[in-house]
C-alpha cells in the first residue's frame, strides 16, 4: 500500500511550527506566557555552559525576545509552575506533569543503584540515610552543605564526593526536589515541601503514563517514529512506544506516512489524521535569522536534524583543539526553515562586548548583504540577553 507523503518543505514548516520557531514569537516571556511556551515545547533542557547564555535561556529567548533569565527562576522558585527533573537530561517541566514522573523515579532507583555503584566513588549508598536526615532537619541545602569532611574530587564534572552523589540520588528517585538554583547550583528540599499538595497527591498508573507520554510526544513533534516518541520524554521504553503505536494505529488514532528528508529520502513515521492538510496550509516561515541553543528541542536529536534539515551538528567540547573544525561550542543559526551556519561568540561581561570570532556558512549558502544585515540584527538583539552593550566582530570572523 502506498503511504501518504509529507514533502520536506511542509515537514520542516510543521516541525518548526510545533517547536515555536516558524513565526516570530510575541509575548512578554514571563509568568503565564512563559509557562505556556514551556508547556507547548514539553520541557526545556537545562545546561551549565555560559559562554554567551545558558542553554535554557537561549531556548526561551529564541521564542520570546523579551525573555530574561529571572522569569524562569520565578516560575520554578516562586510560582511553582514548573519542576526540575530528568528527561534525556536535566530539564524544567510543567508542574502538572509531575505525577507521571513517579514511574520514572521507581525505574531510576534500581538503575542508579546499580550503575552509580560502578561509575561513582564508593560510599554514596552508605551516605543516603545521613543526607536524607540532613535535608529533613535543615531544609534547603546544596551539595556544599553535605559531606563537608569528604575529599572533593578532581576528576571532572562527574567526580562527586559520596554525599553529593547521595543527594543527587535522592533527587533522581523523587525523595528530594529542586527548590531553586543559586547561580547554577541546585538547592534541594524534601519533595513534600516543594511540590504543591494537589499535584503531590495526584496519581497515574503506568499505562496511563505510557499513553500520555506517546500521545503528547506525537502532538509536540507533529510526526515521529515509535523510537522518537519513546525518546521525547524518556518515560516509555522503545518497546512500550512500539506497542502503543501499533494499538493506536489499529484504533485509527494515528496514521502512517512517509516524511521526505532534505535529500528526498522517505522515512516511515506516524502522525495524526488531518495533520498532512494542516502542514500544507501553514504559512511561510519568518525570514528572521535566529541564533539557537545547541540543545534547542528542534535540534537536540542530531540524526533527525540531519535528516530533516541536512544539518550535521556535533559539539566539539571533547575534541582536541587542533582537530576542531569549528569552535568547541558554536551556536546553530537558522533562517526561515533553513540552517544557514554556525557562529562562535562569547560574552565578555567585563568589557560589555559580545565578541564574534567565527561564522561558518553551511555548504551551498550564499552570503550576501541581506543575510549579513539579518545576522547583525539578530546579534544586536542577542547582546542584551548576554549582558552586553555592543557587538564586536574580530578580523576574519566570516569563514567562507
Amino acid at each position: 500500500m502506498t503511504l501518504p507523503q509529507l514533502g520536506n518543505d511542509a515537514a520542516r514548516r510543521l516541525f518548526l511550527d510545533r517547536h515555536g520557531l516558524l513565526q516570530t514569537g510575541g509575548g512578554p516571556g514571563k509568568g503565564a506566557d512563559l509557562a505556556g511556551v514551556i508547556g507547548d515545547l514539553g520541557f526545556v533542557q537545562v545546561d551549565s555552559v555560559n559562554t554567551f547564555a545558558r542553554a535554557h535561556d537561549l531556548i526561551l529567548w529564541a521564542r520570546r525576545g523579551q525573555y530574561r533569565s529571572p522569569a524562569l527562576d520565578s516560575l520554578l522558585a516562586k510560582d511553582r509552575a514548573v519542576f526540575e527533573h530528568w528527561t534525556h537530561d536535566a530539564a524544567v517541566i510543567p508542574m502538572d506533569q509531575f505525577p507521571h514522573w513517579r514511574h520514572r523515579f521507581d525505574r531510576d532507583a534500581a538503575w542508579l543503584h546499580s550503575r552509580w555503584s560502578e561509575w561513582r566513588r564508593e560510599g554514596f549508598l552508605q551516605q543516603i540515610d545521613e543526607v536524607r536526615r540532613h535535608v529533613q532537619d535543615h531544609g534547603h541545602c546544596t551539595s556544599r552543605d553535605v559531606g563537608k569532611d569528604e575529599a572533593k574530587g578532581s576528576g571532572g564534572w562527574w567526580d562527586w564526593h559520596p554525599s553529593k552523589t547521595a543527594l543527587e540520588y535522592l533527587w533522581r528517585t523523587g525523595e528530594c526536589s529542586v527548590v531553586r538554583r543559586d547561580g547554577f547550583r541546585k538547592v534541594y528540599d524534601l519533595t513534600e515541601r516543594v511540590i504543591p499538595p494537589d499535584v503531590l497527591k495526584a496519581r497515574t498508573d503506568e499505562q496511563e503514563t505510557i499513553d500520555w507520554a506517546c500521545n503528547s510526544a506525537l502532538d509536540k513533534l507533529g510526526f515521529g517514529t515509535s523510537g522518537e516518541l519513546a525518546a521525547f520524554w524518556a518515560l516509555a521504553t522503545p518497546a512500550e512506544a512500539k506497542s502503543w503505536c501499533a494499538a493506536a494505529l489499529a484504533r485509527g488514532e494515528i496514521i502512517e506516512i512517509e516524511v521526505l528528508g532534505h535529500d528526498g529520502a522517505p522515512r516511515r513515521s506516524f502522525t495524526r489524521p488531518g495533520v498532512l492538510e494542516q502542514a500544507r496550509a501553514l504559512p511561510d516561515a519568518s525570514s528572521r535569522v535566529r541564533i539557537l541553543s545547541p540543545f534547542d528541542p528542534a535540534l537536540r536529536d542530531r540524526k533527525r536534524a540531519e535528516r530533516l534539515f541536512g544539518f550535521h551538528y556535533r559539539i566539539e567540547i571533547f575534541v582536541p583543539e587542533a582537530q576542531r573544525k569549528y569552535g568547541y561550542y558554536v551556536f546553530p543559526v537558522m533562517e526561515g526553515t533553513q540552517m544557514i551556519g554556525r557562529i562562535d561568540m562569547k560574552a565578555d561581561r567585563s568589557t560589555g562586548a559580545l565578541n564574534v570570532t567565527g561564522f561558518w556558512p553551511e555548504p551551498g549558502v550564499k552570503w550576501g548583504k541581506g543575510r549579513q544585515s539579518r545576522l547583525e540584527a539578530e546579534l544586536d538583539r542577542a547582546k542584551r540577553l548576554g549582558g552586553c552593550d555592543r557587538v564586536e566582530m574580530t578580523d576574519g570572523w566570516l569563514r567562507q
